[in-house]
């Protein structure tokens, strides 16, 4: 079997180095192949974002140009629907074959709310889940919805090696660098005119400076 693929959806708004790191680490230690990101058009699980989804795939595109191993899937910003993630998993498939060993990307947190996302079990017949967590701080079974610790107990694989023992099924846990770094905090830096500069790639704010984005909303 091919390396596994990582999958890397996300509102992406804006992409900054928290969001880099962490593809980056999950090719080194999961055994990927390559990162495919995909930008949400129409994110199902929060507030319509500031800036429009092609303005955010220009930005994804800039900061992951110079990665070799990364690719852009610009197969939602167009969507009409919102982006339910077993959706863009199934487009993936269609595309990849039933064969190729996919692994989604996630942060404990919104691994923690899985429960709550369209078809959540329906995932697991589509790919595996990494999640990622703080250093020291990894995934408590206690902490999880009843359901979801069962599916994560009898899902875990011992170690990374497994993703490529099969398309999908799995669950793996790494962690990641600690970067106390978020979009919302870099959007409320850039409304009130403070520098966001260190916390995401010059080239997005670059992009960013040059189209006014951000500016003057909270």
């Amino acid at each position: 079997m091919s390396e596994p693929l990582g999958i890397f959806g996300g509102t992406f708004d804006p992409v900054h180095f928290g969001h880099l790191r962490l593809a980056e680490e999950a090719l080194d230690r999961l055994g990927l192949g390559s990162v495919r990101w995909i930008p949400a058009g129409q994110p199902p699980h929060r507030g319509v974002p500031q800036v429009m989804a092609r303005q955010r795939l220009e930005m994804v595109l800039r900061s992951t140009a110079e990665n070799d191993r990364f690719s852009v899937d610009a197969g939602e910003v167009g969507a009409a629907v919102p982006s339910y993630t077993v959706d863009t998993l199934e487009r993936l498939r269609v595309e990849l074959g039933g064969d190729k060993s996919l692994v989604l990307l996630v942060g404990a947190d919104a691994f923690g709310g899985l429960t709550t996302w369209h078809c959540w079990r329906d995932i697991f017949t589509l790919a595996h889940v990494a999640v990622s967590h703080r250093p020291g701080f990894p995934i408590e079974v206690a902490s999880l919805a009843h359901e979801l610790a069962t599916e994560f107990s009898d899902r875990r694989l011992p170690d990374p090696g497994g993703l490529r023992a099969a398309p999908g099924g799995g669950i793996v846990t790494f962690a990641m660098t600690q970067l106390a770094i978020s979009a919302t905090h870099i959007r409320k830096l850039l409304a009130t005119g403070h520098s966001a500069r260190y916390l995401l790639p010059d080239s997005v704010l670059d992009y960013i400076s040059l189209h006014q984005l951000y500016r003057d909303r909270l």
